[in-house]
């Protein structure tokens, strides 16, 4: 074995024959080997059970909402109305409006949600995201001069016939004699009242009266039949709307004369048979 053992003495030679024998007993490092403390990611040696073990990084506070704990990692998570970020561990707002939310009419993204809301004329139901129409006829009864219509998320005034909308909510007589939209012939002269029209004969006259005008009649004083008799009579027509509270002054006239001294006495002369006018 040794190529000098023979030239040694005993005791050295016993001495020598130890030391190898220790030598190769003997590891060359007291370290233990790597292999056993090294740990992959997400781990770390426990020296009381000789073992790694995982980490929880969640209490290191890695994400902006919540974090679950894996074995070996972890993961962040988001509330709902908000999504991980690039970085995974940050949250961002959610549009939900852009992503198809329920909303029937308008969608408004706020942060981490949304809101519903409906156009002028109908309102949110209970739901939260669908809207119904609002029956705006129902609220008030003077809304409309004559007639209120609902429609889906509006409402519109009717007239009766014979007027015509003024603006959104009044309603306006229809002149015909004035816009020429009558059926009257030329004999006869147009009569407008309200909701209407009619036609009379332009000739009132009756002798001994000539006719002057349209409307106006004369019994001219070289004739004897005219001594007790008006000396003219104006024929003229109005419109008296229904339903109004009485009494009432219809219209007013005065009379002019070019003789001194006259005596102007006025009656009705007919169409009150029920005594519904007087004269004051």
């Amino acid at each position: 074995m040794l190529p000098f053992a023979s030239c040694l003495p005993g005791s050295l030679l016993l001495w020598a024959l130890l030391l190898l024998l220790l030598g190769a007993a003997s590891p060359q490092d007291s370290e233990e080997p790597d292999s056993y403390t090294e740990c992959t990611d997400g781990y770390e040696w426990d020296p009381d059970s000789q073992h790694c073990r995982d980490i929880d990084e969640c209490r290191y506070r890695y994400c902006q909402h919540r974090c679950v704990n894996l074995p070996g990692s972890f993961r962040c998570q988001c509330e709902p109305g908000f999504q991980l970020g690039p970085n995974n561990r940050s949250c961002v707002d959610v549009n939900e409006c852009d992503m198809g939310a329920p909303c029937e009419q308008r969608c408004f993204n706020s942060y981490g949600t949304f809101l519903c809301r409906c156009n002028q004329g109908y309102e949110l139901h209970r739901d939260g995201f669908s809207c119904s129409d609002i029956d705006e006829c129902s609220y008030s009864s003077y809304l409309c001069q004559y007639r209120c219509v609902n429609e889906p998320g509006r409402f519109s005034c009717h007239c009766p016939q014979g007027y015509q909308l003024l603006a959104t909510r009044l309603c306006q007589d229809i002149d015909e004699c004035e816009s020429a939209d009558h059926q009257c012939s030329e004999t006869q002269t147009c009569v407008n009242f309200h909701g209407g029209y009619r036609c009379v004969d332009t000739n009132h006259c009756v002798e001994p009266y000539v006719q002057m005008s349209d409307n106006r009649c004369l019994c001219p004083a070289s004739n004897p039949l005219c001594r007790e008799q008006p000396s003219s009579i104006v024929h003229r027509y109005m419109s008296i709307t229904s339903e109004r509270s009485v009494p009432a002054d219809v219209f007013q006239i005065q009379a002019t004369s070019v003789y001194p001294g006259a005596y102007n006495a006025f009656q009705i002369r007919a169409g009150n048979s029920q005594g519904d006018f007087y004269i004051r």
